[in-house]
């Protein structure tokens, strides 16, 4: 074992990247390999935890627990279960990746970008392991700035509207997140006999909340992190954030960032809110099965390659969203394995779309055409990754979404298996949209002069991507891998609720619930 293995992962990105800022910014080859080899470091760090993490363990593991803030009796509280742990692994994995697609694309201010890269990296692995609320306040907002920058200095034309309409919902969502957690450490101060923000003694005294404050609460948490998924009608800012960010942001953020809000719904509004979680899943459900077949619909009539990508995370994400709230083993598990499957598809997808763009210049599928006839190689790539974002039988993304739609169908928290039903027509327009995407752009004759020259893949975009490939059929043939890691956690996850289950429904005269048997 390695001592605070956790903090290591988080401050070794955070700490190394200040040294780019004394680079000269000339020796753009160095800043390069030198931001390459600071990110690999705690990737191999979060294989040590992958490895060594145990599944029949549900607790909460690599614990690293110090007094912080004095004043708001807050500390510095790591820890990680399956859950975590995979999102931990995929952040570190994704980020090598990203700095690989950056290589030859990004030409102006390469020493600040790959800096902010790095930032963003620890940032991230912060949020997925914190277990006290202000510590997980500050990874969370923290990460608004390297991603604002990205998009603000290194987007497209319209990139400053973007990116201010992706900062002012992120900062709306977490103003609301910021009120809930103070407003959790004041009601919970008298069962605890203390302000707190440590998540585990809050999850422990939450569920005897009175239910209306619990709704209220679970709306403040719940509206941040709905936000940040996002789903249907929260999710205007993602496309014009992911057309307008470079290649490696668009990775990023469908990949990892747009997880952060899945995450938050599993590790913070269901376990300390469950009569708000029960009173609003008929609600939050609607919002799910909407955002499934809209995000769907709408992907099929983009003219914008990257903007198709973007729409499909609407509706994906919606689907991990449904799954949660569903509460059963299956949908839950399936869930946290599409959350996996959508950053490897979804991911390659956008680096896909950042080769074309980085040989005509363009993203308009209408641009292209027949280029299967001069980048074959491309063409099998890109065919893969398709059928994986699909959900084709074989591939990663199958097993998450029939995992959901199962759980789901049969869940007794949605009450009816109308909603399953009803976002089953989703994985028939995914095919729908993405395989008349993939028609244009690379079967037919070349009609387009411009494309009779294009180069086929090349051997940096290949290693980029092929990494991604390799765990999109692993996931398809072998998904047990992944799974076993997250099933124990999910378990405890589903028993914590129905043990504080009751306190839901039972009331005092006065209309608040009983405090919690010490």
């Amino acid at each position: 074992m390695i001592p605070n293995i956790l903090s290591l992962t988080i401050f070794t990105p955070i700490v190394l990247a200040l040294v780019i800022l004394f680079m000269k910014k000339e020796n753009e080859t160095m800043i390069k390999w030198y931001a390459m080899i600071v990110s690999l470091i705690p990737f191999v760090l979060s294989l040590v935890l992958f490895f060594t993490y145990n599944p029949a363990n549900a607790d909460y593991q690599f614990v690293e627990k110090w007094k912080w803030i004095t004043a708001l009796n807050s500390y510095y509280y790591l820890g990680i279960d399956g859950i975590s742990m995979l999102l931990i692994v995929l952040s570190t994995f994704i980020m090598p990746l990203c700095i690989m697609a950056s290589w030859n694309t990004i030409k102006t201010r390469v020493k600040e970008y790959f800096f902010l890269l790095l930032m963003l990296e620890g940032a991230l692995i912060g949020v997925f392991s914190s277990l006290d609320l202000v510590l997980f306040y500050i990874f969370w907002e923290f990460i608004l700035i390297p991603m604002y920058f990205m998009i603000g200095i290194w987007g497209s034309d319209d990139r400053i509207y973007a990116t201010v309409k992706f900062f002012l919902y992120t900062m709306f969502g977490s103003l609301l997140l910021l009120i809930g957690i103070i407003w959790l450490g004041f009601l919970c101060q008298p069962m605890i006999g203390e302000f707190t923000t440590d998540l585990t003694r809050l999850v422990m005294v939450s569920p005897s909340i009175a239910a209306d404050k619990q709704i209220f609460l679970f709306i403040l948490f719940t509206l941040s992190f709905l936000i940040k998924v996002p789903l249907f009608p929260f999710h205007t800012w993602l496309p014009d954030a992911h057309v307008q960010a470079p290649t490696a942001g668009s990775v990023i953020l469908a990949a990892v960032l747009l997880k952060m809000g899945t995450y938050g719904l599993l590790r913070f509004s269901l376990p300390l809110f469950p009569a708000g979680f029960v009173a609003m899943t008929p609600y939050i459900a609607i919002l799910a099965t909407i955002g499934i077949i809209y995000g769907a619909l709408v992907s099929i009539v983009q003219k914008d390659a990257k903007k198709l990508v973007a729409y499909s995370s609407v509706s994906h994400l919606a689907f991990i969203v449904l799954g949660t709230f569903a509460l059963t083993a299956e949908a839950m598990q399936g869930g946290v394995i599409q959350m996996i499957n959508h950053g490897l598809s979804t991911g390659a997808l956008f680096l896909i779309v950042g080769m074309l763009y980085e040989r005509r210049h363009t993203k308009l599928i209408a641009e292209y055409g027949g280029i299967m006839k001069v980048m074959p190689v491309f063409s099998v790539i890109f065919m893969l990754v398709v059928f994986s974002s699909i959900g084709l039988p074989g591939l990663n993304g199958f097993i998450g979404e029939f995992l959901v739609l199962i759980g789901s169908y049969k869940s007794a928290n949605l009450g009816t298996p109308v909603y399953t039903i009803l976002s089953t027509t989703a994985v028939i327009f995914a095919a729908v949209y993405l395989l008349w995407m993939f028609q244009r752009v690379m079967l037919g004759p070349i009609e387009n002069e411009k494309n009779k020259d294009l180069k086929d893949i090349s051997k940096l975009e290949l290693a980029s991507i092929i990494p991604l490939v390799i765990f999109i059929v692993w996931i398809g043939v072998y998904p047990n891998t992944f799974l076993s890691k997250t099933e124990t956690s999910v378990k405890k996850i589903i028993e914590n609720f129905e043990k504080y289950k009751p306190k839901v429904t039972e009331t005092t005269p006065n209309g608040t619930t009983p405090p919690p048997v010490k």
